[in-house]
């Protein structure tokens, strides 16, 4: 196993009539701090830095819970992902986990796990599409959150992203709440990209606006979505 990844017993290339003597071995392994527990049934070798012994990151940690036989099918959403993104400074005391088919209710040490339910169903080729759309749908409640900022860096993400990749998120917005699509259609607009913009307009009622906090200043082309 390479140091900072988690396993499970299945991943040990055993039968399961072996998982007892396994665990017996496990045990020695953790007295001698060679392996350490993430959680029931879960563990992982540390890696040894000049700082000393360094903890896997939360995807790590969570990865047997983010995949099932070897698919994605959860990701980490929430403060944990904001804070990740550059959006927030403050560590959440929980770590939500988003799936469509499974709830993921876990502890990271002492930190709670808790489960979301995803708008679409979750694979390694839309996770990260999911990510942007999950900070534009809680935007408004980030804590402090720069919005000006916030709105250049969702720009600076989309930007980058191919025109496949932006013809999913906007069919994926579509799921979204309101807000979401009013907020992405002014990101598009603003960064002059016009692949779904119609779309997106299409599926939201005319009248009503979005109150997100976000001027002019931050994003030129807010009004024309009815976001004040």
């Amino acid at each position: 196993m390479q140091e900072g990844t988690t396993f499970k017993y299945q991943q040990l290339d055993i039968d399961q009539s072996e998982y007892s003597a396994a665990a017996k071995a496990v045990e020695r392994l953790m007295k001698k701090d060679i392996i350490k527990r993430v959680s029931t049934g879960v563990f992982y070798k540390p890696k040894q830095s000049a700082f000393g012994e360094l903890r896997p990151s939360e995807e790590e940690l969570l990865k047997p819970h983010l995949f099932l036989k070897g698919k994605r099918i959860a990701y980490i959403t929430g403060g944990s992902l904001y804070n990740r993104m550059g959006l927030t400074t403050q560590v959440p005391k929980t770590i939500k986990v988003a799936s469509k088919i499974k709830r993921v209710t876990t502890k990271i040490g002492k930190t709670q796990v808790k489960p979301v339910k995803s708008y679409v169903d979750v694979t390694n080729e839309n996770y990260y599409l999911l990510e942007i759309l999950d900070a534009i749908k809680d935007f408004k409640t980030i804590p402090d959150l720069d919005k000006k900022s916030a709105i250049t860096l969702l720009k600076n993400k989309i930007s980058k992203l191919t025109e496949n990749d932006l013809s999913k998120m906007v069919r994926y917005a579509i799921k979204y709440p309101p807000r979401v699509k009013a907020l992405l259609g002014a990101i598009l607009e603003f960064s002059r990209k016009k692949n779904g913009i119609e779309s997106l307009r299409k599926n939201l009622n005319p009248l009503t606006s979005y109150k997100l906090g976000i001027t002019e200043e931050a994003l030129p082309t807010a009004s024309k979505w009815n976001i004040n």
